[in-house]
């Protein structure tokens, strides 16, 4: 009798395991970098620095017999990405899609808006590269989409249209459940020719801080050349909050030499709404060569007036060269 339930249960065991190999798969993939980098300008030089960024992302996903195709997603790097230590992950994720219904995520942790997901300047946000150095310099990104929040693709309806929303309903630090909507579309019809536009609300509930940011951006490559430009225009509180108001503006020039090299230079103007600010400008040059998963990266940047002001110490100059792998 014995034998015979331990027969049973070894048989359920195994078609358990089979089922499960055959529904789905898990993949993982990764990568790692070494930077070096440095600063100078008119107040002082500062210290050469090394660091260190690692990523491992694991995936999982199967498809039903409806026809729908169920994701699982996150991301390990090191860093515990909430300050207050509640996720280990930096981002993790749960995906329904199909062809009639178009794609649902709901991002446990982490994720952007609408906007959120276009806010990367043409020239790849270098003023984030000067933070450290002085306050009130940085471009403001679209609030995050947070813990909970849901970013939705529609099916495909036009040939080279990408229409997405998304809802954030964490609201404030206090988690009042205020719901922020945010909108976006992509173009990408003509060869050579990508076009977005982007508009989410900002949601904190209090008046002061709630509002809406507007992206737009546009590329298009010829040949070895691609051209970029993108503004976004970030606008919370009352009309009297001027300092509240920014926009940015940025584009960048790149060059294809081969498979392997390309050389892009960039530029940034951050403008304050504040009346009598001056605006914090941004431009650099960098270079990348890529062999297989490795790539070896170098940039120069400069920064100005990086505070709004126009005080000596406000100037500075950035370097890095980079080595990445990926896996």
């Amino acid at each position: 009798m014995n034998n015979f339930k331990k027969i049973g249960m070894t048989a359920l065991a195994a078609s358990l395991v089979s089922t499960s190999v055959f529904a789905g798969e898990l993949t993982a993939s990764g990568g790692a970098s070494l930077t070096v980098e440095g600063y100078s300008g008119d107040q002082a030089q500062t210290d050469t620095s090394f660091s260190m960024g690692d990523s491992v992302i694991l995936s999982g996903s199967t498809e039903l017999d409806n026809g729908m195709t169920v994701t699982m997603s996150f991301e390990l790097d090191g860093d515990n990405e909430d300050s207050d230590g509640s996720s280990s992950y930096d981002s993790n994720s749960l995906t329904i899609s199909s062809d009639a219904m178009g794609t649902m995520t709901f991002h446990a942790h982490g994720g952007d808006t609408a906007a959120g997901a276009l806010d990367t300047t043409a020239a790849g946000d270098m003023f984030d590269n000067f933070d450290e150095l002085v306050s009130g310099n940085a471009a403001t990104k679209a609030a995050s989409l947070g813990n909970n929040g849901i970013f939705y693709t529609l099916p495909s309806m036009v040939d080279g249209l990408a229409v997405n929303a998304s809802l954030s309903t964490v609201g404030d630090a206090n988690n009042t459940g205020n719901s922020a909507l945010g909108y976006s579309a992509t173009y990408s019809g003509v060869e050579g020719l990508s076009i977005s536009y982007g508009i989410s609300d900002i949601e904190t509930g209090a008046v002061a801080t709630s509002g809406d940011q507007t992206v737009m951006k546009a590329s298009y490559a010829y040949g070895p050349v691609t051209i970029a430009y993108s503004s976004s225009e970030y606008d919370v509180g009352t009309a009297a909050d001027e300092a509240s108001e920014q926009e940015v503006t940025s584009y960048a020039v790149s060059y294809t030499v081969s498979d392997s090299i390309s050389v892009t230079y960039g530029s940034e103007t951050i403008e304050s709404g504040l009346a009598g600010s001056i605006d914090a400008e941004y431009e650099g040059i960098s270079a990348s060569y890529t062999a297989g998963g490795m790539t070896i990266s170098a940039s120069k940047q400069s920064g100005d007036n990086t505070s709004h002001v126009t005080a000596s110490t406000d100037n500075w100059d950035y370097w890095s060269l980079g080595l990445s792998f990926a896996f």
